[in-house]
């Protein structure tokens, strides 16, 4: 397999992904900005809404988690340009379903619908600019599609702000992605999809990931290495009200309000991760990097130091900052595998990690403070600590991709 068909920083298919993710990650999000309005609107009451908001925001994570799987199998299959188009009419539909929902259980199963749809976005987008960009711009390309779309959140906090109609908010996303589809017609599909077709290799086989045991570290790694950014966002910024009051008693904090600080900080963090990582001529140095803030900015979150509004406020734009290393986790994703899998792997390891949301919630929620009786606080700490944990270790076993060629094929190697 050989092709030199390369595109620039600033070419359709780049700007195309970018708005792609920015449309995903207002959808997303939405949920997130609008939660309390929106729950309490369907019968929620103060003693229910964060189990009942779980519960969404679960199910909303499950469809991610299966959607991924899905979407990246068609991918490596039928090719990126088909799961991005799928995905959107998905996702749009849900958001149209959502804005007429009476129930939070209806409300739930509409948010699934919406996370199956919403897996495909970034994965494919994410595969398709990996491949047509040469080698040495391919994290500045990433961090650029990362950077813009991660707006998409504050995007959705002010079309709250300003609508203060939840239901009107996922029409508009709705019609958001019926344009971006649009948009969509133009791209062409990635060369090094079209000549992996030509190669008599199983494509898009999830099972490939579990026949060799190097694939299997590789994949297992790559999921455990972004866990960090849904804890920051699902729990700590998600929870931010919750947290103040155990932290510093009385509060006018809005959870919505902080999750627009924390994703222009994760948007400005994903703008230059990619230019840190070409700095260091590494992606792994640029991850431990954004780790090493990340660690410093829950120690300040917990500490007395968050002791007012204000200084919530900032240290979940820091946090937010901290945990801006998506594009180059979503960048590594897609280099460590080959084309007839990629697209498989670039999109069900996000989509892993913001699965994965569930169980950390049932360690956060159900077992610290429901069964042993923990603050919000501890609880808070100690998931922290896991998940940190957790993810160092991952990280010592993953591999440097910077300099990888991605213009190869994976091989049915079965276990030693």
């Amino acid at each position: 397999m050989n092709s030199n068909k390369q595109i620039g920083l600033l070419s359709l298919p780049v700007f195309v992904a970018a708005l792609g993710y920015f449309v995903d990650v207002y959808d997303l999000l939405l949920f997130t900005i609008v939660r309390q309005p929106s729950v309490m609107s369907l019968g929620s009451t103060a003693a229910t809404i964060i189990e009942d908001s779980a519960h969404i925001i679960n199910w909303q994570m499950s469809g991610l988690l299966i959607g991924g799987i899905l979407w990246g199998i068609l991918g490596d299959k039928k090719g990126r340009l088909k799961v991005l188009f799928g995905s959107i009419v998905l996702y749009s539909v849900a958001n149209f379903l959502t804005s007429f929902v009476q129930t939070v259980d209806q409300y739930a199963y509409c948010r699934f619908i919406g996370g199956i749809g919403l897996a495909g976005e970034l994965g494919a987008g994410i595969t398709l600019v990996s491949e047509m960009l040469p080698k040495n711009k391919r994290g500045i390309g990433t961090s650029m599609v990362a950077g813009i779309g991660l707006f998409g959140a504050v995007f959705a906090y002010f079309t709250f702000k300003y609508t203060s109609d939840w239901r009107l908010c996922y029409q508009i996303g709705g019609v958001l992605g019926f344009g971006l589809l649009i948009l969509r017609v133009k791209v062409a599909e990635s060369f090094m999809f079209e000549s992996a077709k030509l190669a008599n290799i199983g494509k898009g086989n999830f099972l490939l990931f579990f026949t060799s045991k190097k694939r299997f570290i590789k994949y297992i790694t790559a999921i455990l290495i972004g866990l960090p950014t849904w804890f920051v966002i699902g729990v700590m910024v998600n929870y931010s009200n919750k947290f103040a009051t155990g932290l510093y008693g009385i509060n006018l904090i809005d959870s919505g309000k902080s999750v627009m600080f924390a994703y222009i900080g994760i948007a400005t963090g994903d703008l230059l991760v990619g230019y840190v990582s070409q700095y260091f001529k590494s992606r792994k140095k640029a991850l431990l990097l954004f780790y090493s803030l990340s660690i410093i900015g829950m120690v300040l979150f917990y500490s007395s130091y968050n002791s007012n509004d204000d200084r919530m406020y900032a240290i979940c734009a820091f946090l937010g900052f901290s945990t801006g290393y998506w594009a180059i986790f979503n960048q590594m994703a897609a280099e460590q595998f080959g084309t007839n899998l990629r697209a498989t792997a670039a999109t069900t390891i996000p989509n892993m990690v913001r699965g994965a949301l569930p169980l950390i919630n049932f360690l956060f929620l159900d077992i610290l403070q429901k069964k042993l009786g923990w603050t919000i606080v501890q609880s808070g700490i100690f998931t922290g600590v896991t998940v940190m944990v957790i993810t160092l270790i991952a990280f010592v076993f993953t591999e440097e991709t910077y300099h990888k060629d991605l213009d190869y094929l994976e091989h049915d190697n079965p276990l030693p």
